[in-house]
């Protein structure tokens, strides 16, 4: 499998520097677009809902034909810089030999902020509420047309389905949350198997191969539920082999900047599986190995609290929802379980059994309490809304 350290490893000199957090805009892609003019060829493949360019980008000229797309939701955009990073890294003169075995092998077809009217507003759905990703087979939606007339025209070979899931999701048997999770999306409701579902299951498993070192233990398998309405069932079910990839969460990552270099690794391992074909030798169970996505994650746990007459713990989760003009996120936060919950974890741990309890807390209503040392608040809840922490 291909080893990323030494490409990783000087990440800094390729990373797109112009897309530093979340909460970027289309006129700022357009513009980071506009720089690669000379390298890819570039067009406007549609508009949004409210007339932001959809631009698609070409680059290659070997047989196989790769198509990636990103943020069909407007709020999950570490696909999106990922594939940024990817432009820049293709004509890094350090990295000239890799980028010609790829564009000589494949041709790239790059489509990303499927959804420019969501991302402004940094919400999943498009401008008319509707879900980009539920909407392959009614296609009300202009993104979802767009979407589907373009991957009708490339006709490609493997499809990168680029999206993000929660940062609630953790990897099946351990305490780690899932950094990065991938599907080979199923083409029925049987879930079954031919050549190019097996193919996409097989550069998976470069892909997770690949990234070991980097996230031991922390990649996992999403749920491959079959979903008639989304677009990587529907690709797959056309003959594409088509790889879903996830940025998930790593702690202390919050604008998923360290998610997004590994989603990039992601990409680039996948790319190189294909171009040299190496995939072709890959077990399949190398791809069912990988440990399932499961939900073991909290946003915050507090151990040895006594509610209600008992120490027990507390799990606390928030609910996140787009601030004024899309460029930050509020969060609602909720008692979300109360027990035995040490088979859990967290994204940040309390131990109160020295601290003291103001308020009540009750099961599913607004976190609404504070735990004092003394008379200093370590955490504060009113109505939901976090006042203060502590950071030890």
């Amino acid at each position: 499998m291909m080893d990323l350290s030494p490409i990783l490893n000087s990440y800094n000199t390729f990373i797109e520097t112009q897309l530093k957090d979340r909460f970027f805009k289309h006129r700022d892609l357009v513009s980071i677009i506009s720089k690669h003019a000379s390298t890819a060829a570039q067009e406007v493949v549609g508009h949004s809902v409210e007339g932001r360019e959809l631009i698609l980008l070409r680059l290659g000229n070997g047989p196989m034909k790769v198509f990636l797309w990103s943020q069909m939701h407007g709020d999950e955009t570490t696909g999106t810089m990922a594939i940024m990073d990817l432009l820049n890294f293709l004509k890094h003169p350090a990295f000239a030999s890799f980028a010609t075995e790829i564009l000589s092998s494949c041709t790239l077809y790059l489509l990303p902020m499927v959804n420019p009217d969501g991302a402004e507003r940094f919400t999943r759905r498009n401008a008319q509420q509707l879900d980009i990703n539920r909407d392959y087979l009614s296609a009300k939606s202009t993104e979802a047309q767009i979407l589907k007339a373009v991957h009708a025209n490339i006709q490609p070979d493997f499809g990168f389905n680029l999206h993000d899931q929660s940062d609630l999701w953790g990897v099946q048997h351990t305490t780690n949350p899932a950094a990065v999770s991938f599907l080979a999306p199923a083409f029925d409701e049987g879930c079954s198997l031919n050549d190019n579902r097996r193919h996409a299951m097989q550069v998976i498993a470069c892909m997770k191969a690949s990234l070991d070192a980097q996230l031991p233990g922390k990649m996992g398998l999403f749920d491959d539920t079959y979903e008639p309405r989304a677009f990587g069932d529907n690709f797959q079910a056309s003959g594409t082999a088509t790889i879903l990839i996830e940025g998930g969460t790593m702690i202390g990552d919050v604008e998923a900047q360290q998610v997004r270099k590994m989603v990039f690794g992601a990409i680039l391992a996948g790319l190189k599986a294909i171009s040299s074909a190496e995939y072709e030798a890959v077990p399949l169970d190398n791809y069912f190995n990988i440990p399932k996505n499961s939900k073991t994650l909290f946003h915050l746990i507090i151990h040895d609290i006594e509610v209600n007459g008992l120490k027990t713990s507390v799990g606390i989760n928030y609910k996140p929802s787009p601030g004024v003009g899309g460029t930050q996120v509020d969060r609602f936060y909720t008692i979300e379980d109360i027990g035995d919950l040490h088979t859990m974890s967290a994204h940040e741990v309390f131990e109160a059994s020295t601290l003291q309890l103001e308020g009540s807390i009750v099961y599913d209503e607004p976190a609404n309490f504070s735990l004092m040392r003394g008379k200093e608040p370590v955490l504060s809840f009113k109505n939901g809304i976090l006042q203060s922490k502590v950071i030890f």
